[in-house]
């Protein structure tokens, strides 16, 4: 039996530093996918890594190739068809008759084109997913214990990717390493030489000691330029570390609709965006409280669990959140202390002179106390009364927003558009 030992250094994971650079070319073609891929998952596997598909043809890198004209001379072998100036056709269905994503299916024109499948872990996946996203109008309060993490240049280290070598850091040691090691066989070297200018080439015993003396200098060379000009112990890197900055704390009201018009289809589209939703705020912010409140006639504080799974229906009185809403950030937020957001989804339907009552409650008891406060509408029919009273609020109040999610492709972009960072997100 035969064993194989790689003794080669940074052996493992040695194809980090190309997949880093890779990820950075083509970051727009992978975000691209990314995107695209998202409205194909399920609620169950929204957190894990993805395959994403690249057409080859954005991933072409520069190359040098003769030029069109001139005089080429060639020999082709066995050539018992053809003559000078012979027109040779193009052969049928083969060009472009991969192995890609297209199975090697060519089109009708013979033409076809591979694709570049790569695959991303979890963490790449949702750090494309999520970048340019923050919560919006986030502020410091009195209480900060909402902690995010930034990443800050620490000194230098031994071990590291090459993408984060110091170039600079590096090369000093290295000089500082071949000046202790040579020193020595430089001075020596330079009396050697000394000596041999002196030497004289009179007696026989003087051109004898010369030659070894020469003899002696080229070993002495040898030995100096046999002391390597980098070696890993010289290797500097870029160290850097996340450190932990105080923010504000913030808690995030989410509430759906669970009522007897939102049929499962619809209900899966608005699970897919609150879980979007948590994914985000677990991942971008540490200790962000998340309440989530079901309503149908009438409206319940539950858990994680409840909120996405459970098979509870009924009628629609969509103000029995927003009350039970209002109620709760008056017992346990205080505004002056918490960052209040809301988020909710809902089909549109509701009694009739429910629609007013909700305005009420939002434009007196929580528009001014939360942060900010999106609504996506789920459907395809002609807005009612819910959405037309939610137009007014918005045309008055800056942290408010509406949006409409007509099936699943249409929750990435809404979302990206409810959550986009702005220039004022920045924390004062």
């Amino acid at each position: 039996m035969t064993y194989f030992i790689d003794r080669r250094l940074n052996g493992k994971n040695k194809s980090a530093v190309n997949r880093q650079r890779f990820m950075r070319r083509y970051k727009a073609q992978i975000k691209q996918s990314v995107s695209g891929t998202m409205n194909k998952r399920s609620v169950t596997d929204v957190d894990q890594g993805e395959s994403v598909t690249i057409p080859k043809e954005t991933i072409k890198e520069p190359m040098f190739h003769q030029g069109i004209g001139g005089i080429r001379h060639r020999v082709h072998p066995g050539n018992d068809h053809f003559i000078e100036r012979d027109r040779i056709p193009r052969p049928q269905g083969q060009e472009g008759n991969g192995t890609g994503s297209n199975n090697g299916n060519a089109g009708e024109d013979g033409e076809g084109s591979e694709d570049f499948i790569f695959h991303i872990s979890k963490d790449e996946y949702l750090d494309l997913l999520f970048e340019d996203l923050a919560l919006p109008n986030l502020k410091r309060t009195q209480y900060r214990q909402l902690t995010e993490y930034s990443t800050h240049r620490s000194g230098y280290t031994a071990n590291g990717v090459p993408a984060n070598i110091s170039v600079v850091r590096s090369l000093q040691n290295s000089l500082a390493r071949r000046t202790a090691l040579t020193a020595g066989k430089r001075r020596q070297l330079h009396e050697m030489e000394n000596n041999l200018e002196a030497a004289g080439h009179v007696e026989p015993c003087s051109l004898l000691a010369e030659e070894q003396l020469r003899k002696d200098i080229a070993e002495l060379r040898e030995k100096i330029a046999r002391v390597p000009f980098i070696d890993t112990f010289d290797l500097r890197f870029k160290n850097y570390e996340k450190r932990p900055e105080a923010s504000s704390q913030a808690v995030m009201f989410c509430l759906m609709d669970v009522s007897g018009s939102m049929d499962q289809a619809t209900k899966d589209i608005a699970k897919r965006f609150y879980i979007l939703l948590y994914l985000f705020l677990s991942r971008s912010y540490k200790n962000v409280e998340v309440v989530y409140i079901r309503h149908h006639t009438q409206a319940k504080a539950v858990d994680e669990q409840t909120f996405f799974y459970s098979q509870e229906t009924g009628g629609t009185i969509v103000s029995s959140a927003l009350k039970l809403m209002a109620e709760m950030v008056e017992k346990h937020y205080d505004p002056t202390q918490w960052n209040i957001y809301g988020a909710q989804a809902s089909d549109g339907d509701n009694w009739a002179d429910d629609s007013p009552l909700c305005r009420k409650i939002l434009m007196e008891k929580l528009l001014p106390a939360v942060r900010y406060y999106s609504y996506i509408e789920i459907t395809r029919r002609t807005h009612q009364s819910l959405w037309q009273e939610y137009e007014k609020l918005q045309t008055i109040y800056d942290n408010f927003a509406i949006q409409t999610v007509r099936d699943q492709n249409d929750i990435y972009p809404v979302f990206r558009e409810l959550f986009r960072k702005q220039l004022h997100d920045v924390p004062d």
